[in-house]
């Protein structure tokens, strides 16, 4: 069986690493040094190169400009910009795209995706429903009046929400009790955001709708539209997740190769040795964990579990191992760690919002023993 990446995947990788080899995550102001968010708007600059590149196009047909390509070549995308903290909305812009090539109406497609693909048009989605905690589809009431939509509800912490052009919001039908997808403008009549910021320092969003009215055609009722949407952002997270993670050992192995004590490297030293090893082999099984669960939403492949099985491994693994791994590259590199001139402390930040995005591992554990549950039942 071959396991290897294709020759379209390769390339992608290849032209992401040359985009994101010059991008310096030590060059943003740390978030405990701000009194406000870090900066005002993502990374405009960047965008522009990741849109030179082909790299946001990667998802959609060639009559969209694409290259259609599969999640597994958008996660090793993901995993390099990670690795330099890339600021900007990567994953949800991609995903996006993809759920209104997949389910969303022509006019919409015509619209909105050959100009997402050259990064005219930002996409985000609001995928963290009121709480947090709770179902992003839960948090917002979507109810059919004639011709039109109309949306009432909270969606919190929506990533980049100030600076896209568009919010794809989950919503709950009252008619078929199942998830849409509503397409909202910025600054929409009766969409109203209260500013929130992440652990990272970035800018988040609260979006209230009230009684926000979309036509048609802005509304995607199709079953599994937002589970498949839900899917790729769980899976993309998992991705940046392995990145930051590769690129703090990284950090830490040429720390310690550097720092001496007792006339050694400290690298030579038993405890710091086997502290790294562990380290690698979390980010082996998350690697691991990640690969299969873009496979089986890329390819369809059936399973004993449905894919979402594989999900929540996938996310488990990268929400524990990331946090062990940023833990013990504060430990190795003693105070120096905590210096904010160095930008390990940024990586840390990170490290903890993708954590708990899209709901921590314990979380994703409790959805893995409700599906063998079911499985041992069925």
């Amino acid at each position: 069986m071959d396991f290897s990446f294709s020759e379209e995947q390769q390339a992608a990788v290849e032209a992401a690493k040359a985009v994101f080899a010059g991008v310096a995550p030590d060059g943003v102001p740390s978030p405990a040094l701000t009194a406000g968010a870090v900066a005002d708007d993502f990374d405009r600059a960047l965008w522009a190169k990741i849109a030179d590149a082909d790299l946001l196009s990667l998802l959609l047909d060639a009559r969209y400009g694409g290259a259609g390509l599969d999640a597994i070549a958008l996660c090793r995308v993901l995993r390099e910009s990670a690795k330099v903290l890339a600021r900007v909305p990567l994953l949800e812009s991609s995903a996006a795209a993809l759920a209104v090539q997949t389910y969303g109406s022509e006019e919409s497609k015509a619209e909105l995706l050959a100009r997402a693909g050259r990064g005219e048009v930002v996409l985000t989605v609001a995928a963290n429903g009121r709480t947090g905690h709770d179902g992003a589809d839960q948090a917002v009431i979507a109810r059919r009046e004639g011709d039109v939509w109309v949306l009432d509800g909270v969606q919190t912490a929506v990533p980049w929400v100030y600076n896209a052009d568009l919010v794809v919001v989950p919503a709950l039908s009252t008619g078929s009790g199942r998830a849409v997808l509503a397409l909202v403008p910025r600054g929409h009549e009766g969409a109203v955001l209260a500013e929130q910021i992440s652990t990272t320092g970035e800018r988040l969003g609260e979006l209230r709708l009230d009684s926000v009215r979309l036509a048609t055609r802005d509304v995607i009722d199709t079953d599994g539209a937002w589970e498949s949407l839900r899917d790729l952002l769980a899976t993309g997270t998992c991705a940046l997740a392995l990145g930051l993670g590769e690129g703090v050992l990284g950090m830490t192995s040429e720390y310690t190769s550097k720092r001496e004590q007792f006339g050694f490297p400290v690298a030579t030293f038993q405890a710091v040795a086997v502290q790294a090893a562990d380290r690698y082999i979390d980010l082996r099984a998350m690697e691991a964990t990640l690969w299969q669960a873009a496979w089986r939403i890329s390819t369809g492949a059936g399973g004993a579990l449905p894919a979402s099985g594989d999900i929540a491994v996938a996310k488990i693994w990268a929400s524990e191992g990331v946090r062990r791994v940023v833990q013990t590259a504060q430990h190795l590199h003693g105070g120096f760690g905590a210096d904010t001139d160095y930008p390990l402390h940024r990586y840390h930040a990170w490290a903890k919002h993708l954590e708990l995005s899209l709901g921590p591992a314990a979380a994703h554990e409790e959805t893995l023993g409700d599906l063998l549950a079911a499985h041992a039942l069925g």
